[in-house]
């Protein structure tokens, strides 16, 4: 049964960032299956789509091009723009379910109205919202509210990973419709990095969004340069930004960061915002890249096995763990050997988009929807 789907994203797209790259591994993998796919989404991106998904974008607002996530005083005005895609799209596709990413792309559907609908949450906005403003009570008050109101209201809610799926229960969402399942990564497209005997670069690479909390990560690289002052810190980004502590290597796409992550390097995870899952963390594994990560963002990595874990925010035993990895090649290439291996077992394409398929495939054959 071929199903037709609107996956609706309140994002610029593509642009190689998290959930961008989650929303369009995930239409993909429902391609694959013979369903009949459509992203709807804002009216811009950072060039073309590639992969020959059908893309539909809302009307652009003039001079707006920001790619990074957080709030800003245009968003309302595309969001309803987004809104009127959707319904356009919904109704000269015959769409049969709606795929909601994050939780403007959940308000947008619930406007549409159309039902099945599916939410794809990508975070707690608890957590996340708060690192966007300067003075956290207030923003943290207002996303303890969204999580409470709006997930529950999906047909079926779907997580990354059960500490967000407990969150998103204790907070409305009944049990029965919560269903986790990991973002997706295929290993084959990533060259295994090539470790060698030489001190290797410390490397992050991602969005310099705030949540992403470099400033751990700036912090450990100077107490690393009291004792080895040729320490090196390489960032590659999309974004455009200068710092004098880091080399920046610009990361427009795929094929840029594939080049970077088969480098010999320490990947840094300093991120404790614990509602997400890092995809920047699955590619490096899938690279065979040494990893060192806070705790709160670790999730698929087990301590001394396929990577190091260090509590949050300490920033000794960051800057320790990054030093252990950076003097003892053998250790980068048995915990980049064993990272590999977890992805190419745990997170293969074939296994993910089979759960993906069961999900919605079981919720459009039941009647109509349920909101809660």
């Amino acid at each position: 049964m071929t199903l037709r789907i609107a996956m609706v994203g309140a994002c610029p797209y593509p642009v190689p960032q998290g959930s961008q790259v989650f929303m369009r591994e995930n239409a993909l993998a429902l391609r694959r299956l013979g369903h009949d796919v459509h992203l709807v989404v804002y009216g811009y991106g950072l060039g073309e789509e590639q992969d020959g998904l059908k893309v539909h974008r809302c009307r652009r607002i003039p001079g707006d091009t920001r790619t990074a996530a957080g709030p800003s005083w245009v968003k309302p005005i595309l969001d309803i723009a987004l809104w009127s895609a959707l319904r356009r799209v919904i109704q000269s596709e015959q769409i049969d379910v709606v795929w909601a990413n994050n939780y403007e792309g959940l308000l947008v559907a619930l406007a549409a109205g159309k039902r099945p609908i599916i939410y794809h949450a990508h975070n707690a906005m608890s957590d996340e919202l708060p690192y966007y403003f300067r003075h956290k009570k207030l923003p943290e008050k207002f996303g303890r509210w969204l999580d409470r109101t709006f997930p529950r209201r999906a047909d079926c809610i779907i997580t990354p990973h059960r500490r967000l799926a407990g969150h998103l229960i204790v907070r409305g969402c009944d049990h029965t419709r919560v269903k986790i399942v990991p973002p997706m990564v295929d290993a084959a497209l990533f060259e295994p990095c090539s470790v060698t005997k030489d001190m290797p670069p410390v490397l992050y690479a991602g969005n310099l969004d705030s949540y992403q909390n470099l400033g751990l990560l700036f912090g450990a690289m100077m107490r690393i340069r009291k004792t080895h002052a040729n320490a090196k810190l390489l960032i590659a980004t999309a974004d455009r930004a200068e710092f004098p502590e880091a080399e920046l290597i610009h990361t427009p796409g795929f094929d840029s960061l594939q080049k970077v992550l088969a480098r010999d390097a320490v990947f840094a995870v300093p991120r404790v915002s614990w509602s997400g899952y890092p995809i920047k963390l699955l590619n490096a594994m899938a690279a065979g890249q040494a990893i060192v990560a806070c705790q709160s963002a670790a999730y698929p990595l087990t301590h001394g096995i396929n990577g190091l874990i260090v509590p949050d925010n300490d920033i000794d035993a960051f800057s320790e763990a990054m030093m252990q990895l950076l003097l003892d090649h053998k250790l980068r290439a048995e915990l980049g050997r064993h990272a590999r291996e977890t992805v190419l077992n745990e997170y293969q394409p074939g296994r993910v988009s089979e759960q993906l398929d069961q999900i919605v495939r079981e919720l459009a054959g039941r009647e109509g929807g349920s909101p809660g």
